[in-house]
């Protein structure tokens, strides 16, 4: 297996402004060239009755509000310079959140509060956007959208009960393209109620460092090569800082393995190497039924839970990366010990998953076309011919379904990724599709043109 790096694509962020009609923009790519488009409106629907159903079929999907238990969780987090042993030659200078990279895994439980006093010790500003999460459009971390940006030595406070369980993570959006790229970003678990009883619920954040001859984290970003390349490519594949993460396990274990993309522009399809592995939840959210896992397309800003049944004999099983064709070790699961009895309980999933069976017929509201163009000297992305901060507002009613086209026009990978609401893939490329699960991001391949609906719950102020 080879750790050689072929080109892939820029992450790109949707914004959803979550107003009592919701407002549509892009902002601040988390990573990558910052681009905004304007809105082509293609007129008044024709079929309100299937988006009545559409609508109802949505009902306790998943929670249309918060709902606080009353129990406070409090977080001090800092982000700030420190050192990481990535390569035998010696520590990288990194920035991370309290010294580590990723930074503390946030672990808490359905209907918590946290409150999150984060402090800035960084050389430049900076906010923390808690990707997935459906929080208070003031607590979104988006400079100059719904927060200043928190300076050296400021502080900000962050608090929010998330309404979902799921795989969420938390990073840095502000200057993306170099903060993210030098380690600020952390995973965000928030658990069920009662969750599954599984032998271990593991998590890794996988990413890849673009380093110089020295160890050093390459210092040029958001280049036009990176562009012209589809992203910044790193060179050292890890997963939770690591290019050794093994997980030890024990023969008969039932494990949840939740799987980060914290990556610029590196899309992963994972394998397994053969061990029964289910996709159990996208996004943060349970599927509709679990399916394969092999082979996910793992965008920058995805993250999948996988559900795997440890075998009985002792064995060492790498999980690997093939997107590319060129394969290579993400970590390792290492199997040994004595024997235990797997745990007996239902896969956790989500049968109100909507199937919106006809939503490919249903015309789209408003449709957006990405590309990249040169301007000022360096290269931008548009969405409808405008770029950043040249934006229009699409208004959506609060509680309506709505369908939006993405039609990338570049010959990049381009990933999709919205604030604010979970949408489905209705269609790709006119053929209709039901994934069977939610999403938040979405990878647009190059000319591809897909169509997502969504009933957008949330209202900002």
């Amino acid at each position: 297996m080879s750790s050689a790096v072929l080109p892939l694509s820029w992450r790109f962020a949707l914004r959803v402004h979550r107003w009592r009609i919701l407002g549509l923009a892009t902002v601040l790519v988390a990573l990558g060239s910052v681009a905004i488009g304007g809105v082509l409106f293609l007129g008044p629907s024709s079929d309100n009755a299937e988006r009545a159903a559409f609508e109802q079929e949505l009902d306790n999907a998943y929670p249309t509000g918060t709902a606080s238990d009353g129990r406070q969780v409090d977080i001090a987090l800092t982000a700030g310079v420190s050192s990481l042993d990535l390569l035998a030659t010696g520590p990288t200078e990194v920035w991370a959140y309290n010294g580590s990279v990723p930074g503390p895994e946030l672990r808490v439980r359905l209907g918590d509060t946290l409150s999150i006093a984060f402090r800035n010790e960084l050389p430049m500003a900076t906010t923390i956007h808690w990707h997935g999460v459906r929080v208070p459009n003031s607590m979104d971390g988006v400079p100059g959208v719904n927060q200043p940006p928190v300076e050296p030595g400021d502080m900000f406070l962050y608090e929010f009960t998330p309404p979902d369980a799921g795989t969420f993570w938390y990073h840095s959006h502000t200057s993306g393209s170099e903060q993210l790229e030098r380690g600020l970003y952390g995973a965000l678990i928030v658990e069920d109620l009662e969750p599954a009883p599984y032998s271990q619920d593991v998590v890794w954040v996988i990413d890849d460092w673009l380093l110089t001859a020295e160890g050093e984290v390459d210092p040029a970003f958001n280049t036009a090569s990176d562009v012209e390349h589809n992203g910044r490519w790193g060179d050292v594949v890890t997963a939770n800082a690591s290019t050794n993460e093994v997980l030890q396990a024990r023969p008969g274990e039932r494990i949840r393995l939740r799987l980060i993309n914290a990556s610029n522009g590196r899309v992963y399809a994972p394998r397994f190497g053969g061990l029964p592995a289910e996709l159990i939840a996208v996004d943060g959210l349970y599927a509709r039924n679990p399916q394969p896992a092999d082979g996910f397309e793992l965008a920058p800003g995805n993250r999948i839970d996988v559900e795997i049944i440890v075998p009985d004999s002792p064995t060492t099983v790498p999980i690997t990366d093939d997107f590319t064709g060129d394969e290579f070790a993400l970590g390792t699961i290492v199997i040994d010990g004595e024997k235990v009895i797997t745990p007996e309980f239902p896969t956790p999933y989500n049968p109100t998953v909507p199937t919106w069976s006809g939503a490919a017929d249903v015309s789209v509201d408003h449709e957006y076309r990405f590309n990249i163009r040169r301007g000022d000297g360096t290269w931008e992305w548009t969405i409808n011919d405008r770029a950043y901060p040249n934006a229009s507002t699409l208004d959506v009613e609060s509680g309506s379904f709505t369908k939006i086209g993405l039609r990338n026009e570049s010959q990049l990978l381009h990933p999709i990724h919205v604030h604010g609401l979970f949408f489905k893939v209705v269609s790709r490329n006119g053929s209709p599709a039901d994934e069977g699960y939610f999403r938040d991001t979405v990878l647009l391949f190059p000319g591809d043109e897909v169509d997502i609906g969504f009933v957008a719950l949330d209202e900002g102020t």
